[in-house]
């Protein structure tokens, strides 16, 4: 499988939430509005792509060479506490305001399971070093393009006529399957 392949399956045919739906806690909750949704979007790409070659180097530099592959989900675990700690206290640091939108779901980064996903998932199919950090910046793009889309939908549907029953999380799972739906269309793209 090329780079250009890995990256395009990563955004649009293994897309982390639509195909294997990780990452939904922060994908509902925070896609309610397009800026804050891009936000998240970019702080969980940015956090996919460190735990990408952070999960990567303690796997081949020290779990395999020892004899530990065990460890794995322990490890990456501490990865990615210790990574989205520094991605809070930069956005605290940097943009209060931003800080303030994300609330809850920033240090929630740290319990996503997409992030976790993509460690695993690239221990598993043991890319090289390249394909590992192609692998996660194409999957914290698919997140971001997720989240944005469905935070588009969410903003049109505050003015459209849902019925009473299905407004708020209803109609956002009915959206996320018709999301999914469409974006199982690009499966045929790649093998």
């Amino acid at each position: 499988m090329d780079l250009l392949t890995l990256f395009v399956a990563a955004i649009l045919v293994n897309n982390f939430v639509l195909y294997y739906f990780l990452g939904i806690c922060p994908f509902l909750g925070v896609s309610k509005k397009i800026d804050a949704a891009f936000s998240m979007g970019m702080a969980v790409t940015f956090v996919m792509t460190l735990t990408a070659v952070a999960s990567w180097m303690i796997n081949h530099w020290i779990l395999i060479p020892f004899g530990l592959d065990y460890l794995q989900i322990v490890s990456f675990i501490l990865v990615i506490a210790s990574l989205v700690q520094l991605v809070e206290m930069f956005i605290r640091k940097m943009s209060p305001p931003l800080y303030q939108a994300l609330g809850i779901y920033l240090p929630l980064i740290t319990t996503n399971c997409a992030i976790m996903g993509l460690a695993l998932l690239a221990a598993l199919k043991n890319y090289d070093f390249i394909k590992t950090v192609v692998f996660g910046v194409g999957s914290g793009l698919g997140f971001t393009l997720a989240i944005v889309l469905m935070s588009g939908i969410r903003e049109q549907l505050d003015l459209a006529d849902v019925p009473e029953p299905l407004k708020g999380a209803g109609i956002a799972l009915i959206v996320a399957g018709i999301m999914a739906l469409a974006f199982s269309g690009f499966s045929g793209m790649i093998k």
